[in-house]
């Protein structure tokens, strides 16, 4: 595996700096809003985080900035290569099949779409992302600085709770009623999910050979969560069929209002 240059898939030009990546994302965020498409939903929550990790750069919060950039761009890519294969109907990962499949679906509520959307990019293309820009025992130079993503993400968490409640209003009553304990289960679940990325990570830099066998086994995992997403089961669907009856605005409003300005 080489750190030069992304693995893309559909033949793509892919982003070569972060700027470049959150200008694509805006194009698809703005064709969203255009055309009342839910592929905006994912699109403007990976914008902010793409910004809060530019501006950590920026900060000097990563051992290495250099690297970290080369990271969040390849990493990045391969969600930007995801949609591009999947809007030219080209083959790509069952995780963003099932992803960008949802899209069409009416029932699920936004924050289902946008749970589809980071176990895709974080189960799976984050561990490739990291193998492919440390490969071998460079891995375990990335440690430090791949941990640190976690607390930008949780940062995050409280933000994107207020933007959803402007979509369900009712979601301020039950955060108000929770405290911060609905936060602080988000917290975890956020880094259970970079722990197994890690996982993942090393087990890609250290077999190399088996690296397409890797890629398939943990696709598969991730398809499979991904369809439970969708899937919940009858009691907790009821529950979601009662947010997404609260839930209020057209796709394009729901998409500016996740594009909101960062705090």
């Amino acid at each position: 595996m080489t750190n030069s240059a992304p693995n893309i898939l559909c033949g793509v030009k892919p982003a070569t700096t972060i700027d470049g990546v959150i200008a694509e994302l805006d194009k698809i965020i703005k064709w969203s809003i255009t055309h009342n498409s839910r592929f905006g939903y994912f699109a403007a929550l990976y914008k902010k985080v793409t910004i809060k990790v530019k501006e950590g750069i920026a900060d000097g919060v990563f051992e290495n900035p250099e690297r970290m950039e080369k990271l969040d761009i390849i990493f990045a890519n391969r969600y930007l290569d995801a949609y591009s294969c999947f809007e030219n109907k080209t083959k790509l990962t069952n995780s963003w099949t099932i992803a960008f499949k949802s899209a069409s679906l009416a029932r699920p509520i936004v924050l289902q779409h946008l749970l589809a959307g980071m176990n895709a990019h974080i189960d799976l293309d984050l561990g490739v992302a990291a193998a492919q820009i440390a490969p071998k025992d460079q891995i375990w130079e990335l440690e430090n600085d791949f941990k640190k993503i976690n607390e930008i993400l949780s940062d995050l968490v409280d933000l994107v709770q207020k933007e959803l409640s402007g979509i369900w209003p009712l979601l301020n009553v039950l955060d108000w009623l929770a405290g911060q304990w609905d936060e602080k289960l988000s917290d975890i679940g956020m880094l259970f999910a970079r722990n197994k990325a890690w996982e993942f990570a090393l087990a890609l830099a250290k077999d190399e050979e088996e690296l397409d066998d890797l890629i398939n086994e943990r696709d598969g995992m991730t398809s499979g969560f991904a369809k439970k997403i969708f899937s919940p089961g009858l009691l907790l669907s009821i529950v979601l069929l009662f947010v997404k009856m609260g839930e209020i605005g057209s796709i394009g409003s729901q998409i500016k209002l996740l594009d909101g300005e960062l705090e």
